[in-house]
């Protein structure tokens, strides 16, 4: 691998060293690592009726799928308050946390890889309706649910939620 990033301290082209048992960029001139970080994602999980809301993307990466409410955290918002943000502008409704339904890691994206953080969500306002990042959007029963789904942990996170559906 060629060292293509540039220190973000003193401006000098990074080097590929081995470093706590990895190749890692480093700086030759001011000894500065650049350590890659995961993304950090957050999705609201809702239900309604035993049903789970889902929105199907218009936008690649996977372009038609379906997934829970969600996208990046903000460098200046909580995990928590992404979630609630995202279901709002991807869904119409107003959303509250009520708690953490699970974390997963993915590596699928091709975006890069990173972490999903799902919390249970209960809605508070708002009207159902999608905007120009979602096709569709809808509740969905567990025997009826939309196909096919994303990666980027969604595909897990609604497994665990079927998981716990089964178990009630």
């Amino acid at each position: 691998m060629d060292a293509c990033h540039y220190c973000c301290l003193c401006g000098a082209e990074l080097e590929l060293k081995w470093l706590e048992e990895r190749a890692r960029e480093v700086c030759p001139r001011c000894g500065w690592v650049h350590y890659p970080q995961l993304k950090v994602s957050a999705a609201a999980l809702v239900e309604s009726h035993g049903k789970l809301l889902l929105v199907q993307r218009a936008e690649e990466p996977w372009k038609g799928c379906w997934y829970l409410p969600a996208g990046y955290v903000e460098a200046d918002e909580s995990p928590m308050a992404a979630a609630e943000r995202e279901a709002f502008e991807e869904t119409g409704l107003r959303v509250a946390v009520t708690n953490l339904f699970n974390i997963y890691y993915f590596d699928d994206d091709p975006r890069g890889n990173g972490i999903l953080i799902v919390y249970r969500c209960e809605i508070i306002g708002g009207t159902l309706a999608g905007n120009a990042e979602v096709m569709m959007c809808g509740y969905f029963s567990p025997e009826d649910l939309p196909e096919p789904l994303t990666g980027a942990g969604h595909l897990h996170a609604v497994h665990d939620w079927l998981a716990h559906q089964n178990l009630n």
